[in-house]
């Protein structure tokens, strides 16, 4: 079935959808060698190039497995709607027409960066569960002198009101002046615990920034407010990680050739639509 082009760009993981419409407007992408504008359609069987370079297009994963990476900015609180009327990371996604996001955590409002939202509720649990031990990278600029035994303190762990913590790495970010660059790995998430961590230090956090969760990392080119759909690769990334077995590709074939084997489906298959643009030799 033809898509429209930007939407094929987002689901190969190329851009996301807002930039794959900049890249189009820019006339940077062609199918089978014609040039594309806005709201043009192309099917995944045809030839789509980027600057000249061709760009593999996948198949979106079953609307069960859907995993969304968000950039979120500071601003945005993690809940499905506020009191008090703030902006919420639920504003700026896709919308579906059954089931809902879960999100993989929170960060909370002044933190920005990676924040995974997914359909499938058992990939979510175990994702956020303190057993998965999942890792997460975060960003941090310090305010303040930062000593190799502060460093050596935050690794060994400190006690803090929720009990022990600490990182598992710091290395140096750059910067210059009072304040400085870390980046910090952690395998919990407990309520602003990268801020608590620096803070019994006595030194505060002036910016913080979630780069990494797992194996998905927040990829260049992402805007704040913007989202990518992760491909089949990523999500069993994620899905081997905690445990889970991979997505199978032919599932959503299997089943339907279970359902004519029982005479269950009614429904007769639909002629594939031509694509509107010719294959060039």
């Amino acid at each position: 079935m033809a898509e429209r082009i930007q939407k094929l760009l987002a689901s190969a993981g190329i851009a996301s959808r807002r930039e794959a419409e900049r890249m189009i407007e820019a006339k940077r992408v062609s199918v089978n060698g014609d040039i594309v504008k806005l709201g043009d359609k192309a099917e995944i069987t045809d030839t789509v190039r980027l600057d000249g370079k061709v760009v593999k297009l996948h198949h979106r994963p079953d609307s069960k497995h859907r995993v969304l990476a968000y950039y979120k900015p500071e601003g945005q609180i993690c809940s499905r709607s506020d009191p008090e009327g703030r902006p919420t990371i639920f504003d700026n996604l896709p919308r579906m027409q059954s089931g809902r996001w879960i999100a993989v955590g929170r960060l909370d409002i002044n933190t920005s960066g990676l924040i995974l939202l997914t359909t499938d509720g058992d990939l979510a649990n175990r994702l956020m569960h303190p057993s998965s031990e999942v890792e997460r990278e975060y960003a941090v600029r310090v305010l303040g002198e930062v000593t190799e035994s502060m460093k050596r303190a935050l690794r060994k762990g400190v006690e803090l009101e929720d009990g022990k913590a600490s990182f598992n790495s710091i290395s140096d970010g750059g910067g210059e002046g009072a304040n400085h660059w870390y980046h910090v790995t952690l395998n919990e998430g407990r309520n602003r615990e990268v801020r608590r961590l620096w803070e019994s230090q006595e030194v505060r956090v002036s910016r913080l920034q979630r780069v990494r969760y797992g194996p998905i990392t927040l990829k260049r080119g992402i805007r704040s407010g913007e989202w990518e759909e992760l491909m089949r690769t990523d999500i069993n990334a994620l899905r081997n990680v905690v445990g889970l077995p991979p997505v199978d590709d032919s599932a959503e074939v299997k089943k339907l050739a279970k359902q004519i084997k029982f005479g269950t489906s009614t429904k007769k298959p639909q002629a594939a639509k031509a694509s509107p643009y010719k294959k060039r030799k």
